[in-house]
């Protein structure tokens, strides 16, 4: 005689597949989400003349910790406006040490365990170069040339936004040609785009960083002149952990990093000052 086999009802087989399923959501899902929790990467808010400099050094930080920066290039002024704002921002490295100081007179930011605690950690220091293009008329860059009736246009960042916009405005004050050359600005939201408005011929010349200059664009397409230092204030470039960070480890690990002997010797063919 044939043996009949019970069959289970096609509902109550779709029923056990759905609780199943679930089953397997639940026990599954902590797995699931492990890496995406250890990949959340440290956010930093970086002054614009860092954007040549910084992201090799990213990616060394990476390969060597397993931690992903992850970095916002802006005017140190429009940074500490998002930052006061509550952008998420992990760490703050500024072009200067107002900004970070500002934030931490606010109580949003600290100094990285400095032993002063209201002071910024000073990362490195910048340098104020006169910039033009390899073909233009006026000839080479010089303290001379800023006097050429025949500059029309200078970029300079925005120096209510940008460190260095604030020293070319002090350098050319000392030199006693900021009344002159006021009204040939072409003012940038920050020093890159300065560079890039002087390098693409929106003006003639431009007062940028250093970092700006030795890009290997600038440097094949253009010449620079370093303005002397004693004319404008020294851009000591600070940088500060958010409070509100919940990856205060790994920001100190970042700036641990930084703050290394070959990491500084970098940033140095790279237009910064080492500040060891």
């Amino acid at each position: 005689m044939q043996r009949i086999e019970p069959r289970v009802p096609l509902k109550s087989s779709r029923l056990s597949v759905r609780i199943l399923k679930r089953i397997l959501v639940v026990f599954l899902a902590p797995v699931l989400f492990l890496p995406a929790l250890a990949q959340t990467p440290l956010r930093v808010a970086a002054a614009a003349d860092l954007e040549p400099v910084l992201p090799p050094i990213i990616e060394q930080f990476h390969q060597s910790t397993d931690i992903r920066p992850e970095a916002t290039y802006q005017a140190s002024a429009m940074l500490t406006t998002q930052i006061m704002n509550g952008a998420p921002f992990d760490l703050f490295l500024s072009a200067d040490f107002s900004y970070p100081k500002k934030l931490i007179d606010a109580g949003l930011a600290d100094a990285a365990g400095s032993a002063n605690s209201t002071t910024p950690i000073t990362y490195a220091k910048g340098t104020l170069v006169l910039w033009t293009r390899k073909d233009s008329a006026l000839g080479p860059p010089s303290l001379d040339l800023l006097s050429n009736p025949a500059l029309k246009r200078l970029a300079i960042a925005n120096p209510d936004r940008a460190p260095y916009g604030r020293a070319a405005v002090a350098a050319l004050t000392t030199l006693k040609l900021y009344d002159a050359l006021k009204p040939r600005f072409v003012t940038a939201e920050n020093i890159a785009q300065a560079a890039q408005f002087v390098d693409s011929g929106n003006a003639d010349a431009g007062l940028i960083s250093l970092t700006s200059a030795l890009t290997p664009t600038m440097a094949s397409s253009g010449n620079y002149f370093v303005i002397p230092r004693d004319v404008y204030p020294p851009i000591q470039q600070g940088a500060v952990i958010v409070s509100n960070t919940t990856q205060r480890a790994a920001a100190h690990k970042f700036l641990d990093f930084l703050l290394s002997p070959p990491i500084q010797a970098q940033l140095a063919k790279s237009g910064l000052t080492p500040v060891n």
